[in-house]
Order: C-alpha cells, then sequence, then structure tokens
C-alpha cells in the first residue's frame, strides 16, 4: 500500500488540541491507515505577517486513495477546524500538506506531490526524518536525511 507523508501544523487557539483533532479525523478516513507520528516541534513562524511559533508534526499514512482525494480530505478538515485563506503563510488554526506519496510525482493545479518547499523547510524535514531518514525525494534524488543535513549546512553557514 502507498505511504504518504503529512505534515501539519499550528499557531493559533489552542495548537496541540488542532493536531490532535485533525489527526483523529483523518484516523476515522476508512481508507487511511496511520503508520507512524514524529515528535511535535515548536518552530517559528517562515515568512508572512508577525505571529505567533508553530507546532509541527509528520504523520505517515498508508492509503489506497489518490493524492488527489488525500488533498481535499486534507482542506475539508482544515475546515472544519476553522481555517480561513487569507493572508499568505498568515497565521492559522491548522495547516495540513501532503509532503510526499511514496517516491510519486504530482504537478497540477493545486496539487504539487512531493511538496514543492519541502526541502527548504526544517520543520518539514527534521519530523520527517524521525519517521523515513531513507525515503528519497524523486526529483531531488536525495534522501530526507540527505536533504535535513544540507539545510542544517545552509543555515549554519
Amino acid at each position: 500500500m502507498p505511504r504518504i507523508f503529512i505534515a501539519a501544523g499550528s499557531n493559533l487557539g489552542d495548537r496541540r488540541h488542532h493536531l490532535e483533532t485533525a489527526f483523529q479525523n483523518l484516523c476515522r478516513e476508512p481508507a487511511l491507515k496511520s503508520a507512524g507520528c514524529s515528535p511535535v516541534y515548536e518552530t517559528k513562524p517562515a515568512g508572512g505577517p508577525p505571529q505567533g511559533n508553530f507546532l509541527n508534526t509528520v504523520w505517515l499514512f498508508e492509503t489506497v486513495w489518490p493524492p488527489e482525494k488525500i488533498l481535499a480530505v486534507l482542506q475539508e478538515i482544515e475546515r472544519k477546524l476553522g481555517r480561513v485563506r487569507g493572508e499568505k503563510n498568515g497565521p492559522r488554526e491548522i495547516d495540513l500538506d501532503l509532503i510526499a506519496y511514496d517516491e510519486l510525482c504530482v504537478e497540477r493545479p493545486g496539487l504539487h506531490v512531493p511538496h514543492e518547499r519541502m526541502h527548504t523547510r526544517w520543520f518539514v524535514l527534521k519530523p520527517l526524518c524521525d519517521l523515513a531518514p531513507q525515503w528519497k525525494h524523486p526529483e531531488l534524488n536525495k534522501t530526507a536525511a540527505e536533504l535535513l543535513a544540507a539545510l542544517e549546512k545552509d543555515q549554519t553557514a
């Protein structure tokens, strides 16, 4: 069964509750089987207006659903939890992103798998490495661990 990685973040309201509720909603979906959760990290926002810190995590699921169905489910959960898409990179109750679908590449309007900015984001790569350091980015041909090491090296240079 294909493995998918979902990045989750929250920086408004009860951040931990938003993450837990989103995860519970995903686990109730019959075509999604939870296969792992990274630790939760508190991180500074990446861009956008001044705002509070995020709690970030990555979840691993197995599924038979195609990426388009997963994206629709993620957006519906965001809506249920109060997310209103306003200012780009603004604060939000919940942010759910399909980071990877095995080693599949998909590029359609509104859907890019693997996520087009994942390799530039510590708050995605660190929890992804906690779950699957050997997952290989199909476009960059590097493992999650290699991407994280390169990003951390760039940030200290």
